[in-house]
């Protein structure tokens, strides 16, 4: 009887240690949801961005970003049909398309439309810039 009180008892202790590790959290690196990096750091921080197409060229033409940074970027046609190509990213979107990447190192990347759209295709170019 004493073997099966003190191995109940065990059991018991177990389960409720297991239960209370889960409750709370002393993690601190904690940032409350925030995406912006400590003061000092050039990159590393989540970007949104969204890009609008028009007959014939981007808005806006020229993104900039900073090495590190982790990019969500969406195609939105305000007028005609494009798409939106970063061929240094393997990035390829029609409207309403999103991608996610990171911008690894510095440089200038050029991006441009993906379907034929008509006589200003070829002027229909943009840029990330990476510092």
């Amino acid at each position: 009887m004493k073997k099966k009180l003190a191995l109940t008892f065990t059991v018991t202790a177990l389960a409720a240690v297991m239960a209370l590790s889960g409750c709370g959290n002393n993690n601190a690196n904690n940032n409350n949801g925030s995406t912006t990096p400590p003061a000092g750091n050039a990159g590393g921080e989540a970007k949104a961005i969204t890009v609008n197409a028009t007959n014939f060229e981007f808005d806006p033409p020229d993104v900039k970003l900073n090495a590190g940074d982790k990019v969500t970027i969406t195609l939105k046609n305000d007028t005609g049909n494009h798409g939106l190509e970063i061929p240094d990213f393997n990035v390829n979107l029609k409207n309403g398309e999103s991608a996610t990447f990171t911008v690894d190192k510095a440089g200038s990347y050029d991006f441009h439309c993906s379907i034929q759209c008509g006589s200003g295709h070829a002027d229909m170019v943009g840029k990330l810039t990476v510092s």
